[in-house]
């Protein structure tokens, strides 16, 4: 019964125990991945709404603050997809730095540390510019009632 906990349970520096931490710190990262592809798809369901309600032949061509309004939402939704864009490449480095830490068993906190700390700046940056696109997408409803 002993020689069977022996061979289950890994001891502390068995290579398969470094993996499984590296998955392990790796979760949370690919978790925050998923919801910036989610907001992605939300910012650009937006910006093809902007585009959609330029061209319609009934739509600005006739009222140029609206056309300029429209022109506004389409300079932050672009800028936001630039920011989350960004935000999904440095998270991917987090997580490609930490798994690598985590097999190595290097240090790389210095590295870490400020690309998460980038990572969440980008992505705050992005949701302030989708804050100002809603309130140019108020602004322009306001106008119509």
């Amino acid at each position: 019964m002993t020689l069977f906990f022996v061979i289950a349970a890994p001891h502390p520096g068995a290579p398969v125990m470094g993996l499984a931490k590296a998955i392990q710190l790796s979760v949370a990262p690919v978790f925050l991945l998923t919801a910036i592809a989610g907001l992605l798809g939300v910012i650009s369901n937006r910006l093809a709404r902007v585009l959609d309600r330029s061209r319609d032949p009934r739509g600005p061509s006739s009222d140029s603050q609206e056309l300029m309004l429209l022109r506004k939402r389409m300079g932050l939704l672009s800028r936001a997809i630039e920011c989350v864009s960004v935000t999904g490449v440095l998270v991917s480095m987090v997580v490609a730095v930490t798994f690598i830490s985590a097999i190595a068993v290097l240090d790389l906190a210095a590295i870490v540390v400020p690309l998460f700390v980038l990572a969440m700046l980008t992505l705050m940056a992005g949701l302030l510019l989708l804050l100002l696109d809603t309130r140019v997408a108020s602004q322009m409803l306001r106008r119509l009632f």
